[in-house]
């Protein structure tokens, strides 16, 4: 058995780590295009740190979604909420043969990172696990805070505020609304897919104000639905959250701030396209060719997001 992971966080991560880290990195290039895009921006230990926490997330998800059945899936649940805990009180050694663990065991040493958060993930994935719908938009709103939100605030550990960055303290909230932002957008990109896994995530009373109670497991709406209504207002809750969120970016360094314009552009202009085609999520998975998206990432990195949020942020308290 090797010793505890190391505690110095200014010494190099070990080759059992970086292997471990590798691991990681490779999980979310191959399930997480638009994620590991985004994180390619970042300086190499964040970017492991963030690989880190996408393979335990995607461990996490990939049990909810998976076909065991509900009662074997609470189970793994909670053995991986067990494996959290081991990697809260530290007691995940390098040589460890679960390379997610010495990962993300590493980055949460590195990095202060608020764990709780992978709690919150997995409690919304066992709202999953039961089934569970909303019937408001406060209600979808606890969910997505779970499967979202707290990946937002996981991310700031990691990111960190620039020293000095006005109103610093509500940085992880800015976080927790853009993850709902990017959540409410996967909900309307997948409304199909989600349907015909028996999964409705749109609030039931949306649904019904646009005759939409009916599952959408079709290539078209529901006979006298008002589908286009019905996508084109949540598309605008989500463009409030994004609003709201994107004030975080000129409280990030210049590569954090670019990381998290890139993921979050790339989903408004995923928003764009459902919006200018809300039928279009029925007929397959909307997503933005290599291109644009390459001009979505040079767009952060040169700052012109977090800029523009900055300069509208001081016209309002002017």
């Amino acid at each position: 058995m090797g010793s505890a992971l190391d505690t110095d966080n200014s010494a190099p991560p070990t080759a059992p780590v970086v292997a471990a880290y590798s691991y990681c990195e490779a999980v979310t290039g191959g399930q997480a295009r638009n994620f590991a895009y985004g994180i390619r921006l970042l300086p190499t230990p964040k970017r492991r740190a963030m690989s880190a926490l996408y393979a335990f997330s995607r461990r996490v998800d990939d049990i909810g979604d998976g076909t065991l059945a509900p009662e074997v899936k609470h189970t793994r649940l909670e053995e991986t909420r067990q494996l959290l805990d081991r990697v809260r009180d530290g007691a995940v050694d390098e040589d460890d043969t679960d390379p997610v663990a010495v990962a993300l065991s590493h980055a949460a040493r590195t990095f202060p990172i608020p764990l709780g958060g992978l709690d919150e993930l997995i409690d919304g994935v066992l709202m999953d696990v039961r089934g569970e719908t909303y019937e408001t938009w406060d209600e979808l709103k606890t969910y997505c805070r779970c499967v979202a939100g707290a990946i937002g605030r996981l991310s700031l550990g990691v990111f960190g505020t620039e020293p000095g960055a006005q109103q610093a303290e509500r940085a992880p909230e800015y976080a927790d609304t853009l993850g709902l932002a990017l959540q409410l957008t996967n909900i309307l990109r997948d409304v199909r897919e989600d349907a015909e896994g028996g999964r409705v995530y749109l609030p039931a009373d949306d649904l019904a104000k646009f005759g939409c109670t009916d599952a959408f497991r079709a290539s078209e709406p529901p006979h006298g639905a008002d589908f286009a209504g019905l996508v084109h207002f949540e598309v605008r809750r989500a463009r409030a959250l994004f609003v709201e969120g994107y004030r975080l970016l000129p409280m990030l360094d210049r590569r954090s701030g670019a990381c998290v314009a890139a993921m979050a552009g790339i989903y408004r202009r995923l928003l764009d396209r459902i919006e200018r085609d809300p039928e279009a999520v029925l007929r397959g998975r909307v997503s933005l060719p290599g291109h644009e998206k390459a001009y979505v990432a040079v767009r952060g990195l040169s700052g012109l997001d977090a800029r523009h949020i900055a300069r509208r942020t001081t016209r309002r308290r002017a």
